[in-house]
């Protein structure tokens, strides 16, 4: 190829990076300013009369507001708004790297078995009254369903150093601890009181009613540490989904790799599960609505995941306090609404691709 050939074909090539660069930018920003807009929609919405614009004043400018303002903007609804944005990016986040280190697409938090792990521990706390970490006070449940979840994840931390263990192998053990848990707490809901079980369906179905400013505040900090430590390994996880072999050649140590990403989601997950309870399909459906917009590439796909699983989450945040004016579902219910059909249609279309 001749000097003359080979500089066009390479300023075309420059030309389309930087093209993809910036369409990836302008993405996150979009997404970002949709996230804000949805915040503030998620205030608003309630039995509340509040408008957009003194909703703002008041958030902007706290000493202009009412009392009534006060409990009802920065007590009640921020608190939420902000904690369904920290818990969906964070399981947004936890399916992405789970989808990508196990290169399996129905890989997320709550079908490897830690949302249940960390019910399970809840119930215990609940029924039982049983503090794994003593002394913690008011926060036992959380602290539980925290310890739990951890444990849950030690557990496929040790068992993925197994020799000859593939990331198939990993997911089916996944599920078989969702139905273990599961299982486990059948038992202590069959000996539990009315009130004791009424708790326990709370915790199940995935509530954002109890957020507050430390809980956000720890959601936060766990994933301003999380993330960009994520953010760091963009090259090696993209390296990673062309497969292990192509990534060990370019120098990835895959099986470190692998292991160092599943304990950041580890605590992304069980962090996000102890507060919430268990959220289903966020950590699913998010990471492959960002895969459909910008591909593989970890430095548009990381981010936007984390917008997407928030956006999903706000918008379900809303969901629940708009279909039936002055009840509040739990969110839970309604991300399985949405999830279970994109469930289906993403193993629909793993058949499909297997069998061409």
């Amino acid at each position: 190829m001749s000097e003359q050939t080979a500089a066009p074909e390479a300023g075309a090539l420059v030309h389309a990076y930087k093209r993809r660069n910036s369409r990836r930018a302008a993405l996150v920003v979009t997404a970002i300013l949709a996230l804000a807009a949805m915040v503030i929609f998620d205030i608003i919405t309630g039995p509340a009369n509040l408008s957009f614009l003194r909703t703002l004043h008041v958030i902007f400018n706290p000493d202009v507001a009412t009392p009534k303002e006060s409990v009802i903007i920065w007590q009640v609804r921020l608190p939420v708004a902000l904690m369904a944005v920290m818990i969906g990016a964070m399981l947004g986040v936890a399916g992405a790297e789970m989808q990508t280190i196990l290169n399996n697409p129905l890989a997320d938090p709550f079908t490897l078995g830690l949302s249940s792990a960390a019910s399970f521990g809840a119930a215990l706390a609940i029924v039982l009254g049983w503090s794994v970490i003593p002394g913690v006070g008011g926060l036992f449940v959380s602290v539980n369903a925290f310890v739990f979840a951890m444990g849950t994840s030690l557990f496929l931390f040790t068992f993925t150093r197994l020799r000859g263990v593939s990331p198939e192998a990993m997911i089916l053990v996944g599920i078989a601890m969702l139905f273990t848990f599961n299982a486990l707490l059948a038992f202590l809901q069959y000996g539990a009181s009315e009130l004791q079980l009424a708790q326990l369906i709370f915790w199940q179905m995935g509530s954002l009613a109890r957020a507050t400013w430390p809980k956000v505040g720890i959601c936060l900090a766990v994933l301003a540490v999380i993330l960009p430590w994520f953010l760091s390994r963009t090259w090696a996880l993209t390296a990673l989904r062309m497969g292990e072999e192509k990534a060990a050649a370019l120098g990835v140590n895959v099986g470190f790799l692998r292991l160092s990403i599943l304990g950041g989601v580890s605590v992304l997950a069980a962090v996000a599960v102890s507060f919430v309870g268990a959220i289903a399909f966020v950590g699913l459906v998010g990471p492959h609505i960002a895969r459909m917009i910008v591909g593989e590439d970890q430095r548009g796909f990381l981010p936007l995941s984390a917008l997407c699983g928030a956006l999903i989450l706000s918008g379900t945040s809303i969901a629940s306090k708009a279909i039936t004016p002055g009840l509040v579902y739990p969110i839970g219910m309604i991300t399985s609404l949405i999830g279970i059909p994109f469930f289906v249609i993403l193993i629909l279309g793993q058949r499909k691709r297997h069998w061409q």
